[in-house]
């Protein structure tokens, strides 16, 4: 082949890009999960791939943050619109809650026979330790400026007002989950709202015949059948913490006071809305 050919991109071969979403979106007890800021690097390094196909979406999450899912698939949506190429979701163990949120930013879903996929719906979780409390001799002071500031206060007694407020928060959430559901699916959605928005998860088969998935199949078989000349070029995220711990970078006792202090801002955050 010519030199001419080569830096023109003649019989260059055909990309397709594989990026992964592994693990919770978002931050869990003080470590980060998967983030739109995490993701950005891989996004652009598959988008900006040469003689580029399409991209393919890789998906084993249980979801998570409402918003980090909705940062990383508009983030999908627009490098999609912007280099003209279609983008691929295929849900592997779980892409549930905000996992399949994410999942909705590709032109088409796919998941195995066993794959767990769906979830549509929200979550809200936290503790209540007021009589805890009162058994061990501890008085909580807590003050505030604005009524509302310290609502769901788990040392707190629980109030009808506050219940009704985290209700209708979720259900906000939820509307806003279903209308990106029914944008992105349209008319492939089979069966009626109460079944496909009840926050049940299906496996892939039945999945498909309600049209919350596209297909059966994997990866590579099915880029294999719809771009056969097409090298498979997975991009590589940055290594979580754990990993890096094992290759000497990370001390335990550094390991050891993320956790701690993880923890305590756990407790000082709940309870939690997330796409679960």
């Amino acid at each position: 082949m010519s030199r001419m050919a080569t830096v023109l991109g003649i019989g260059k071969t055909d990309v397709v890009a594989v990026v992964r979403v592994d693990g919770p979106i978002g931050d869990e007890f003080g470590q980060r999960g998967v983030s739109a800021e995490g993701m950005e690097s891989v996004l652009r390094r598959a988008f900006d791939s040469d003689n580029l196909r399409a991209v393919a979406v890789v998906i084993n999450s249980p979801g998570g943050s409402p918003a980090q899912s909705e940062y990383i698939a508009e983030r999908i949506r627009q490098l999609s619109a912007e280099k003209g190429v279609k983008v691929f979701a295929f849900c592997e163990d779980m892409a549930a809650s905000g996992g399949y949120w994410i999942a909705c930013a590709a032109d088409e879903i796919f998941a195995a026979r066993t794959s767990l996929v769906g979830s549509i719906g929200v979550v809200s979780s936290g503790f209540g330790l007021q009589d805890l409390m009162s058994r061990l001799g501890i008085e909580r002071r807590l003050y505030t400026a604005g009524k509302n500031k310290a609502r769901m206060d788990m040392f707190s007694p629980e109030s009808d007002e506050d219940i009704a407020w985290v209700s209708g928060l979720q259900g906000r959430l939820h509307e806003e989950f279903k209308a990106w559901v029914s944008q992105r699916r349209g008319t492939r959605l089979r069966g009626s709202g109460d079944v496909l928005y009840s926050g049940d998860i299906w496996i892939g088969t039945q999945a498909v015949e309600l049209g919350i998935v596209d297909g059966i199949g994997v990866v590579r078989s099915v880029i294999a059948e719809r771009y056969p000349d097409a090298e498979i070029v997975p991009i590589d995220a940055p290594k979580p913490l754990l990993a890096r711990l094992a290759g000497g970078q990370v001390s335990v006792a550094s390991l050891t006071r993320s956790v701690v202090t993880g923890a305590v801002q756990a407790v000082e955050t709940l309870p939690a809305t997330r796409f679960r």
